[in-house]
C-alpha cells in the first residue's frame, strides 16, 4: 500500500508520539509499503505556548493537497490534531477521501493544567476532529473507555513496540550501586513529577528529559540527579542502571517508556490509571499502587528477568501490521 502520513509531531521534537511513528515507518517500509510523511520541518513554525520544544507549522490546506496529490496515497493517516493534520483532515473531507486518525495525547487535561479551560470544551473538538474519519486508533482498552464515555466513535485498537536490540540489560550502572529509582520523559507539569520526587526513598532518583519544569524541579529537588534528555546507547544505559522506573503520570495514554524501561530488565512503579494498567498486566513486572511509595518499594524486589522476557513479547512489526488491519478494515467498509 502507499500509506500518507500527516504529523505535527517528527524530529527534532523528542515524545512518545514521535518516536511511534518513526517506528511505524521503519516497519511498514520492511514490510514491502510506501510511506509518505507530511511533517512540520521545512515551513515556518511558532513554538507552541508552555511547549517552546513543539513547533507548529501552520500551513495551508492547498498545499497538504499538493502533497497528498503528489504521493498518491492508496490510504491517509492524519496522526495528530494540530495545523499540519489540520490541513489534511480539511482536504480529506472536500474531495470526500476517507482517512483514520489517531488519539496519541490527552489534550483536553493537558490544557486544563495550564489554562482556565474546561475539559468539556476539549473534548468537544476532540469529537470534531476525530469523528469526521473512519475511524480513531487508540493505544489501550481503558483509554478507548474513557473516549467512548465522551461519545468518540469508530475506535480501533493500535498497541505499541519497543526496540528490544537498543533497549536491554545492560552491567552499567551511572548512577552508583545503591537504589536508583528513574523517570524518563519531559519534565513538565501534567507528568505530575512532585508526585515521584517528594517521595522518602532510600538509594537515589534520576530524571531524564527536558521540559518546561526543568529548572524549577532542579531547583526545589537539589538532591535529585537530573540528566538533561539522553538519546540511543545514553538512554538505554541509563535505563539498564536503574533498579525501578517511577513513572507519576495521572494523563498519559499509553507510556512507551514503559516498555523501554521493561527491555532493559528494570520494573515499573506507577499509580493504577489508563496506560500503565494497560501495560503493566502482569505483576511479575511492576507494581499499580494508590500509593507510589508503595509501588517503589514493592518493585525494587521484582525479578528483573521476568521484566525482559515480559517484553520480548512487544514489537514494532506488530504495532505496523495492527495498522495495516485496521486501514483494511476501513477500506473494506468503504467498499462496501
Amino acid at each position: 500500500m502507499r500509506i500518507f502520513i500527516a504529523t505535527d509531531a517528527w524530529t527534532p521534537q523528542v515524545n512518545g508520539v514521535v518516536q511511534t511513528y518513526q517506528r511505524l515507518n521503519d516497519a511498514l517500509l520492511k514490510l514491502g509499503h510506501d510511506v509518505g510523511v507530511m511533517t512540520p520541518n521545512g515551513y515556518h513554525s511558532v513554538a507552541m505556548p508552555t511547549y517552546s520544544e513543539i513547533r507548529l507549522a501552520f500551513v495551508r490546506a492547498r498545499e497538504a493537497r499538493r502533497k497528498i496529490d503528489a504521493f498518491e496515497p492508496d490510504h491517509i493517516h492524519v496522526a495528530t490534531e494540530g495545523p499540519i493534520g489540520l490541513a489534511a483532515r480539511r482536504v480529506c473531507l472536500r474531495q470526500d477521501i476517507p482517512f483514520t486518525t489517531s488519539y496519541h495525547t490527552k489534550f483536553p487535561e493537558y490544557i486544563s493544567a495550564r489554562l482556565p479551560v474546561p475539559l468539556s470544551l476539549g473534548y468537544s473538538y476532540e469529537r470534531w476532529f476525530h469523528n469526521a474519519g473512519s475511524g480513531t486508533m487508540v493505544a489501550t482498552a481503558s483509554l478507548m473507555e474513557e473516549l467512548k464515555a465522551q461519545r468518540m466513535e469508530n475506535l480501533m485498537p493500535w498497541s505499541r513496540g519497543v526496540n528490544t536490540e537498543l533497549f536491554r540489560p545492560r552491567s552499567d550502572r551511572l548512577f552508583g550501586k545503591e537504589p536508583v529509582f528513574l523517570y524518563v520523559g519531559r519534565v513538565s507539569v501534567e507528568k505530575n513529577l512532585e508526585a515521584f520526587l517528594r517521595l522518602d526513598l532510600p538509594g537515589r532518583k534520576v530524571i531524564v528529559g527536558g521540559g518546561p519544569r526543568l529548572k524549577m524541579l532542579k531547583s526545589n529537588f537539589p538532591d535529585t540527579i537530573f540528566t538533561g534528555p539522553l538519546f540511543g546507547e545514553e538512554l538505554a544505559k541509563a535505563f539498564a542502571s536503574a533498579d525501578v522506573f517511577v513513572f507519576p503520570s495521572l494523563t498519559d495514554t499509553y507510556g512507551v517508556v514503559l516498555l523501554e524501561a521493561l527491555a532493559c530488565g528494570v520494573p515499573v512503579a506507577a499509580f493504577p490509571v489508563t496506560g500503565p494498567r494497560d501495560v503493566i498486566v502482569d505483576c511479575k513486572v511492576g507494581s499499580l499502587k494508590d500509593d507510589l511509595r508503595e509501588a517503589a518499594l514493592t518493585a525494587l524486589e521484582i525479578d528483573r528477568n521476568e521484566c525482559r522476557s515480559y517484553a520480548l513479547g512487544f514489537s514494532w512489526e506488530r504495532c505496523a501490521l495492527q495498522f495495516i488491519d485496521n486501514i483494511g478494515s476501513v477500506t473494506f467498509a468503504e467498499a462496501a
